[in-house]
């Protein structure tokens, strides 16, 4: 059992990687993939915050769009439909945010399913089909969590978790590759993210994974009684230091060098950003999260402020409860609090490359002196002016009542 769940680990590994980047010609896997007489659910297992697609690898060749479904539970009465019944629903996914709906973060392209930034909610059933709710192909999907994901840093000697044995199943970690090393031309770091399994000969047989036998731990194909050991293995991730020399650089061409020189006889030359730089002003005592461009949760990401390098060995969120400023497993930059020394600039490296600058100036929020055209100030008058109005209203009145009271009880003089 020892030898083969190092094994199964690799091949799940794989598979993953395969199943994520491979691009094929839909009409040919269409042609040469016949749909199951019964329909199967094929498992897929991702960390929270990544974004995936499930391609729908069979339909009939009449069927010119396909609809999504996705249910928690097989047989639930509850079905979210995710479709706009035409099938080529089509989302920006730089404005998709974590936490949102999943009816915000998907997206259907050439038949496949596409969920951006996944969630823990987001696991269960999807299923392609039609609109008469006619099934061709299914996955079970399960979404493990980041929040207290354990973390092994290789360089400090610790190690990953154990394989845990009982005797009708076996949890153990499938780990992804290494990412690469996230900076260049200077000490850098790689991750590599491993997924929880389990392996028993009791799984549910509608649901197929790479290996027989084997499936992720949050897949509705483990038994009730065996899930709960599986709630408590947590999905991990490994870091470790490296070193990789940059690419050479594209000499400028010769007029733009021309300018240059130019411009450095006369004087000084401005300031430049390195890299495509955005400007911020933030108030001092917010919150601030900094996102890198084009980058995604399984991607070599990291930052730096000025000359700093901010590692994920003292910056990775976990490492210290007091955390102030720290990056998320979504490769995020989080500030809390800004203080004004938090001031300059930050750079992301994504893929071994910096890619984009984050100039970040903290200001003092100054008191807005009202004018009597603001808004507000209208508002307050004229909430005022009726308040006196209905007072007057009501002192007029009681003092006529008060009167008339007086004047019908005192008898008339004769």
């Amino acid at each position: 059992m020892a030898m083969r769940l190092p094994a199964a680990a690799v091949l799940l590994c794989l598979v993953d990687v395969l199943h994520a980047f491979a691009i094929e010609e839909k009409g040919d896997v269409f042609k040469r993939m016949a749909c199951p007489a019964f329909l199967m659910f094929d498992n897929a297992a991702y960390l929270a915050d990544m974004t995936f697609e499930l391609p729908c690898n069979c339909k009939p060749e009449e069927v010119s769009s396909v609809i999504w479904y996705f249910q928690k539970n097989v047989g639930s009465h509850k079905t979210t439909v995710l479709t706009d019944f035409a099938g080529t629903v089509v989302v920006d996914s730089g404005h998709i945010h974590a936490g949102s709906d999943v009816l915000k973060r998907f997206s259907i392209r050439m038949f496949s399913l596409i969920v951006f930034r996944a969630q823990v909610t987001d696991s269960g059933h999807y299923l392609c089909g039609t609109k008469k709710g006619e099934f061709f192909y299914g996955y079970d999907v399960d979404v493990q969590p980041t929040k207290h994901i354990t973390v092994a840093f290789v360089d400090r000697g610790q190690h990953v978790q154990d394989d845990y044995t009982e005797k009708l199943f076996s949890l153990f970690t499938a780990f992804w590759d290494w990412t690469r090393c996230d900076r260049c031309g200077v000490r850098g770091e790689q991750r590599r993210i491993g997924l929880c399994y389990v392996q028993s000969a009791q799984l549910h047989p509608r649901y197929r994974a790479a290996m027989p036998n084997v499936t992720s731990c949050g897949s509705r194909a483990v038994p009730a009684h065996f899930q709960y050991p599986g709630r408590l293995r947590r999905p991990e991730v490994a870091i470790r230091s490296c070193l990789t020399p940059c690419p050479k650089e594209e000499v400028p061409e010769e007029g733009v060098q021309a300018i240059s020189n130019v411009i450095s006889k006369l004087g000084e030359k401005p300031w430049l950003p390195r890299v495509p730089t955005q400007f911020h002003k933030q108030p001092v005592g917010s919150g601030l999260i900094i996102a890198c461009p084009g980058a995604r949760p399984e991607h070599a990401v990291a930052w730096d402020k000025d000359s700093v390098r901010l590692y994920r060995s003292r910056y990775l969120v976990g490492v210290n409860k007091s955390m102030r400023v720290f990056i998320d497993h979504g490769n995020h930059l989080h500030i809390q609090w800004v203080q004004v020394s938090d001031g300059g600039t930050y750079f992301c490296w994504r893929e071994g490359k910096m890619v984009a600058g984050f100039r970040l100036s903290v200001m003092y929020q100054h008191r807005h002196r009202r004018t009597f055209n603001d808004p507000e100030t209208i508002y307050a008058a004229k909430a005022i002016g009726m308040s006196y109005v209905v007072i007057s209203i009501v002192f007029i009145i009681i003092h006529v009542c008060r009167c008339c009271r007086q004047v019908f009880r005192c008898p008339a003089r004769t």
